[in-house]
């Protein structure tokens, strides 16, 4: 009798560890810090280099384990590069307000000095 208590108790401890660790909402572990994007410019190229291997992946019929593998590494670098122009998009769009509203006021100084700055922002995207 005690045997199957120590049975029954066993797999209740068991099976309340795996639930909870099915139902962790703690965040992920970093895995990898994927390539870089100290630059607008660099961002750009490391989408240009790392989409194509993506599209290749994701044109297959059946994705492998090693298929998810690099999918999951790509996503890093990925996901670094849209970080920064993300950035770099917020900070170019508060520079071409100021200049929108520096229009309306009749801030010519203004409009051409963000206005430059404005632009060579943008220059990395636009080619």
């Amino acid at each position: 009798m005690q045997s199957s208590i120590r049975l029954f108790t066993g797999a209740i401890v068991l099976f309340l560890s795996a639930t909870s660790w099915a139902n962790d909402d703690s965040p992920r572990p970093a895995h990898s810090k994927g390539e870089p994007a100290p630059t607008t410019q660099q961002a750009v190229t490391n989408l240009s280099k790392y989409n194509p291997k993506l599209e290749a992946i994701l044109a297959k019929n059946e994705l492998t384990a090693m298929d998810m593998h690099e999918v999951h590494m790509l996503t890093y670098t990925l996901e670094n590069a849209l970080k920064r122009i993300q950035a770099d998009l917020d900070e170019t769009a508060a520079l071409l307000e100021e200049v929108h509203v520096a229009s309306e006021t009749n801030k010519p100084e203004v409009v051409q000095a963000q206005g430059q700055v404005y632009l060579e922002g943008v220059r990395a995207l636009v080619k």
